[in-house]
């Protein structure tokens, strides 16, 4: 009996201290995948933090974190299970998974137990706190990484890249993200090309990949994989000959972990050289620098430390001072059912035993609180749970698989070759200007930048459309027998291509059948159909072809111009005539006889040319008035006010007559349109018929945009049936692009361009759409028209003397007289005023000489009328000036002697 009773008694005291020890645990859970480098490298960390934190039985007061590992291996089915353990032993947080594919699965679960769930591999940017909010990455998400790798792209200026990338969500959301940063600088992923992920991609599925990838245009490549995918394509790579001169190749931060803590073989440490690659930046201190020099105790030399070893060791600190705040604040780890689970209760799987942990809520607000300074530097959570002051390090890899680090990312300020750390306290600057990376060492061991692009098919010379023109050969034509082809647009292009930097393998190959102008519109469509890699010719640069390919700057301008018959002016007997208008020509007499007139009138009283019978002045003010128009007249001008009005005159004439013979020159030789049409307005109301060239975009411009009937539209070949048709009357005018019309203007007479220059385009050469070859060769086109050599080569092949002339018309070249109403104004001002000057003259020199005329009588006398005052006055202005002055001198005497009167 007392035996029983002792036995009872032990198993008793048994019980009650197990079940203290376990009241003094925190139990926190760690999911991943300790074959792997960064899972072995994690492991260690996490351990040594744990025994850390529990070094110090005074910071969760007394009690200790107790670290359980489940390996995934792997597989996610495994990682399911070890989480479902976890939930099932009262943990109150979970380190891990490694994967954002797991993360995204057991997210569902922490969410419904409350139980947070931290990882610093698992660094999808799609894991959003609102959908997943017990879910909390604790190192720099991809979004920072893909925004590191697209500035690092659009520093050395390259366009488009390729992206290989594991096929799981993580892979993918990242390069999603790759693609929206790349777009925010003009740039984009060109092609795709999809692995599967760890452990499944085999040599046959990468080295399929790799094989499109080189048949690809651009030469930069992003690889987004895991380490034992990565590593693969590199060597892969290698073998390929991708690893040579021209490539680009940019890791993202895999390699650099596997770099950091493994040695690689010889082979693997070639087949890498001159790769870029990226590092969470972690700054130097006294923590890092002592938990540094404590790995390889930890390790055993096993495995050397990285940044992710770093972030493990910090996550477990992160949680131990949440694990604090949260019993400082008298909490305690106490867990209820989950009502949602009672229905599985008795069932095979014992999911009734999972149950909701209470201070759930409060353990995640505590690690969102966090504010400390750990072994990876600083550690704080943005608004939206992202690492405060994310930043890389930028390394590329040299010899024996070596990091030589070339600069720094942050995204305060982007790229730079100083720490981070030390740009906090200055003006965020992401300019252009301010970007700065060290020299690197690329593929090929070359310090020169690569291109970034061949041509398409791994460098094979560029097939290059030409129409084969049946008119117009000045252009581009074809040498029979030899195939040279040659031309204005040939001799541009083979200019812009000798300015390049680099070698453009190229063939000509001739589009058309030679009896008729090729389709253009055909032509460019067959690019995007890669029968031609580019066009060369005289395209033009329409909205249509702009959807849909890129086009060079334009090496020529043009528009569509309209082109008419035209004849000669039969000459009549009144062709002198014709420079005036009617009422220009009225105008003119009205202005002479007034000028005579007024000259008349200030002349008459001091000149004697000026005076005598009426018949006789009659005769000289209109002999006066028109021989004005020939020159200075017979007749002098003795007062001041007839010379000035005369020499205003005089300068009227002068430009009158300049403007008449040059109009009737015009006249003499002036070309006569054949028929009413003055240009597109007139074109457009008419209902005559219209010829346009074949092939050109015209047809489609006047049918589609001006909406002339297609019946009205006669398709012309060559320079000879424009001539004959426009001859002949079967077109009233030809629609076709300036630098035709100059040509054709140029060889035959009789025809001129009428109206204005109706669209505006330009020739360029034709590319796919986003090819680098367009903005280089614009750059190209653009030196050519700065240093002369483009007008060097029109010179060489078109000729700009033209036979016809420009539009011109008997009506339009007449003379009207809003051309000349600012001189007429001047003149009749002049004269109203010399007019006003002389009769204010008058009038005081009449009240001098008639002053018992001018007073008003103080005496009883009668007054004198207006009439006879008015008349006395009209015979004194017409009275010589030399009797009016010798009666004012005896009017004097008189006064002074009455006794001569």
């Amino acid at each position: 009996m007392l035996t029983w009773f002792l036995l009872l008694l032990l198993c008793f005291i048994g019980q009650s201290s197990e079940e203290q020890r376990q009241a003094d645990e925190v139990k926190i859970g760690a999911i991943f995948s300790f074959g792997t480098t960064n899972g072995k490298v994690a492991r260690i960390a996490m351990e040594a933090a744990v025994q850390d934190v529990n070094s110090d039985p005074s910071l969760l007061g007394g009690r200790k974190l107790a670290l359980t590992l489940h390996d995934s291996n792997y597989s996610g089915f495994l990682g399911i299970i070890g989480a479902l353990q976890f939930m099932e032993t009262d943990t109150v947080a979970v380190i891990g998974p490694q994967s954002s594919v797991m993360a995204h699965v057991l997210s569902h679960l922490v969410n419904e137990l409350h139980v947070p769930l931290l990882s610093f591999t698992a660094l999808d940017p799609t894991l959003s706190p609102l959908q997943y909010p017990y879910f909390i990455q604790t190192a720099p998400n991809d979004l920072f990484l893909m925004t590191a790798v697209a500035d690092i792209i659009s520093y050395f200026q390259y366009r488009e890249v390729v992206a290989i990338f594991s096929d799981d969500d993580q892979g993918q959301n990242s390069i999603v993200a790759l693609g929206d940063k790349l777009a925010e600088r003009r740039c984009k992923i060109s092609y795709k090309a999809i692995l599967p992920p760890e452990p499944l991609s085999s040599r046959d599925l990468i080295v399929a990949e790799l094989v499109k990838v080189m048949s690809m245009e651009s030469r930069v490549i992003v690889l987004h994989t895991l380490s034992i995918t990565g590593l693969k394509v590199f060597q892969i790579a290698q073998e390929l000959g991708m690893m040579t001169s021209g490539y680009v190749w940019i890791a993202t931060s895999w390699l650099s972990s596997t770099l950091d803590s493994t040695s690689v073989s010889p082979k693997v440490a070639s087949s890498i050289q001159g790769a870029l690659t990226l590092r969470s930046h972690t700054p130097d201190s006294p923590k890092k620098r002592a938990f540094s020099s404590r790995w390889k105790k930890l390790s055993n030399g096993s495995i050397a430390l990285n940044a992710y070893g770093l972030y493990a060791y910090d996550t477990v600190w992160m949680i131990a001072y949440a694990v604090k705040e949260f019993f400082d604040h008298g909490g305690k780890i106490t867990y209820s059912n989950d009502s949602n689970l009672n229905s599985f209760a008795g069932e095979t799987m014992n999911l009734a035993a999972l149950s909701i942990f209470d201070g759930g809520n409060q353990l995640l607000s505590n690690i969102l609180k966090t504010n400390m300074t750990g072994v990876s530097g600083h550690i704080a959570f943005n608004a939206d749970r992202s690492m405060s002051r994310p930043s890389f390090d930028v390394l590329n890899v040299v010899g024996k698989g070596l990091l030589r680090q070339i600069g720094y990312w942050c995204n305060y300020s982007g790229l730079s070759n100083v720490p981070p750390e030390s740009l906090y306290a200055k003006p965020a600057n992401r300019s252009s200007s301010s970007q700065r990376l060290d020299q690197v060492i690329w593929p090929g061991k070359t310090t020169k930048i690569p291109r970034g692009w061949v041509f398409p098919d791994n460098g094979r010379p560029l097939r290059i459309g030409v129409p084969r023109r049946v008119g117009y050969k000045a252009f581009v034509s074809e040498e029979e027998g030899t195939g040279v082809v040659h031309g204005y647009c040939i001799d541009v292009f083979l200019a812009a291509v000798k300015c390049l930097p680099y070698p453009v393998p190229h063939k000509f190959i001739m589009f058309g059948d030679g009896h008729k102008n090729p389709s253009y519109s055909q032509l460019v469509n067959m690019i995007t159909a890669d029968v031609f890699d580019a066009a060369v010719g005289d395209i033009s640069i329409v909205t249509n072809r702009t959807k849909i390919l890129d086009f060079t700057q334009p090496y020529i301008d043009s528009g569509l111009v309209v082109v008419v018959h035209v004849k000669k002016i039969k000459s009549i007997a009144w062709s002198f005539l014709r420079p005036f208008t009617p009422l220009m020509w009225g105008v003119i007499g009205a202005f002479c006889l007034l000028v005579g007139a007024v000259v008349w009138i200030l002349e008459h009283k001091f000149n004697d040319e000026f005076r005598g019978p009426p018949k006789k002045q009659a005769v000289t003010i209109l002999w006066f008035s028109f021989s004005t128009i020939f020159g200075a007249p017979r007749e002098n001008t003795v007062s001041t006010l007839g010379r000035f009005v005369l020499l205003i005159w005089l300068f009227v004439i002068l430009i009158i007559t300049s403007s008449y013979t040059a109009s009737l020159t015009s006249f003499l030789t002036v070309q006569q349109l054949s028929s009413s049409i003055q240009g597109i307005e007139s074109l457009v109301t008419s209902n005559d018929a219209i010829g346009y060239q074949v092939g050109s975009f015209a047809e489609n411009y006047l049918f589609e945009e001006v909406n002339i009937a297609k019946s009205r539209l006669v398709p012309l070949g060559s320079p000879e049936e424009y001539a004959d048709a426009l001859e002949q009357g079967r077109v009233a005018a030809v629609v076709d692009e300036r630098p035709y019309v100059d040509e054709f203007l140029s060889t035959y007479c009789g025809f001129q361009k009428v109206g204005p220059e109706f669209t505006r385009s330009g020739w360029g050469f034709a590319f796919p759409r986003d090819s680098p070859l367009a903005v280089d060769m614009s750059t190209a086109i653009l030196q050519l028209s700065e240093n002369g050599e483009l007008e060097k080569i029109r010179k060489k092949w078109l000729n700009r003397k033209a036979c016809g002339g420009e539009s011109s018309s008997a009506d339009s070249e007449r003379v009207l007289l809003k051309s000349f109403w600012g001189l007429f104004l001047i003149c009749g001002v002049t004269c109203c005023f010399a007019l006003l000057v002389y009769f204010c003259f008058m009038l005081h020199q009449f009240k001098r000489h008639f002053p018992e005329l001018t007073q008003r009588s103080t005496s009883g006398r009668t007054r004198i009328s207006h009439s006879v005052r008015l008349k006395k006055f009209l015979s004194f202005i017409d009275e010589k000036a030399e009797i009016s002055a010798n009666r004012l001198k005896r009017k004097r005497m008189e006064m002074e002697n009455p006794s001569i009167s």
